[in-house]
């Protein structure tokens, strides 16, 4: 008889971002980029549609650009600073100085030219972020084994002062042996929780994804350890802490 105890993973609320763009294709693109970084993205495709939502919703930051239908950027720029203090990047393939500098006068936390790296306007969107304090209003969210911190609220995870490139899948496989509080998790259990289906005795995905998990935390010891014929522990001292 399985008398095993199904750990659910902590889901902290996400960061939501409204990216105001006209460009279909590329909301479409930060869309995906986004939730793979667990941060919520909304999108709004001209100046309109973006105040109503912003007024509508609360948002932790809204990337917004500037050149957009119905109402200009610049406009929509100053009518949010009326109303909300929230965290603003300017997105925009307008590069003149000028522009960057009326942009920040009015009120821009930053200026993000186009065409961007993904990884870089996510980059932006963190130290934004943490000047406004909104990336450690909670103080729960991070957790600390040794010299490895996990915080689940942005879902980073850094060994001394580096962090480490999680995927998805590997932050919520790290995040659910964490959460089991030192207790042995099953394949079983791992199988029908992230990958959403059930475990197969030739099933090698989970073997793969544990690898690729491990290799990258290699500087924090061994994290990680396999109960062969059973399951994975998480064994980092400060797990149960």
């Amino acid at each position: 008889m399985d008398d095993s105890v199904i750990v659910m993973i902590e889901q902290p609320t996400p960061i939501s971002l409204l990216l105001i763009d006209d460009d279909a294709e590329l909301c479409g693109m930060m869309k995906e980029f986004f939730a793979e970084s667990g941060y919520k993205l909304d999108c709004a495709f001209n100046g309109r549609e973006g105040l109503a939502r912003a007024f509508k919703s609360t948002y932790d930051l809204i990337v917004l650009d500037v050149m957009l239908p119905m109402i200009h950027g610049f406009t929509v720029l100053h009518q949010l600073r009326k109303r909300t203090a929230v965290p603003i990047i300017m997105l925009t393939a307008r590069v003149h100085r000028r522009d960057r500098i009326q942009g920040l006068e009015s009120g821009a936390d930053d200026y993000v030219a186009k065409p961007f790296d993904p990884d870089e306007l996510l980059a932006r969107i963190r130290a934004v972020l943490r000047r406004a304090g909104r990336l450690e209003h909670n103080p729960e969210a991070v957790k600390k084994f040794e010299n490895v911190s996990v915080n689940t609220l942005t879902r980073e995870v850094w060994i001394d002062e580096i962090l480490v490139d999680l995927t998805a899948l590997e932050f919520d496989l790290l995040a659910l042996l964490i959460n089991a509080g030192g207790r042995i998790v099953t394949r079983e259990e791992i199988t029908t929780i992230l990958l959403e289906r059930e475990a197969s005795p030739y099933d090698r995905a989970l073997d793969v994804h544990i690898s690729h998990l491990r290799r990258k935390l290699e500087g924090g010891g061994a994290m990680i350890r396999t109960i062969r014929g059973v399951g994975y522990v998480f064994a980092a001292k400060g797990a149960e802490e």
